[in-house]
């Protein structure tokens, strides 16, 4: 079976990206118990606790990655660089996930056979 990666790039209002690429996640999580989910970029934001898409104009309900424990994905992996130049250390995620520096995060991705970008 394929290993799959799962990588959020993108902030999660103004698209409904975050919410489609976390019905994938948990989908594939029927399928396949070798999933990895990173996070990248404005993807951190995803984390986030607290948000409230009504408070930016978004029409999107805000995914609910803390569904991801419930799903028992435990490979969850945070860019370290992404959280500081975002001002944010990691204590403000709504799960827990490994900050990783950005070369981990590449070798760690290099051993998936399949990467799905969101």
């Amino acid at each position: 079976m394929n290993r799959i990666a799962f990588i959020f790039r993108t902030p999660p209002h103004g698209s409904a990206s975050g919410r489609e690429g976390l019905d994938a996640v948990l989908a594939t999580s029927a399928l396949s118990e070798d999933i990895a989910v990173f996070f990248i970029g404005d993807g951190v934001y995803q984390l986030l606790a607290g948000q409230d898409p009504a408070a930016v104009l978004g029409r999107h309900h805000a995914p609910t990655f803390g569904l991801l424990e419930l799903y028992d994905i435990e490979a969850v992996y945070v860019c370290a660089e992404s959280l500081a130049e975002r001002g944010l250390n990691g204590t403000e995620l709504v799960i827990e996930a490994s900050a990783l520096t950005l070369p981990e995060l590449q070798l760690h991705l290099a051993g998936y056979d399949v990467r799905l970008s969101f």
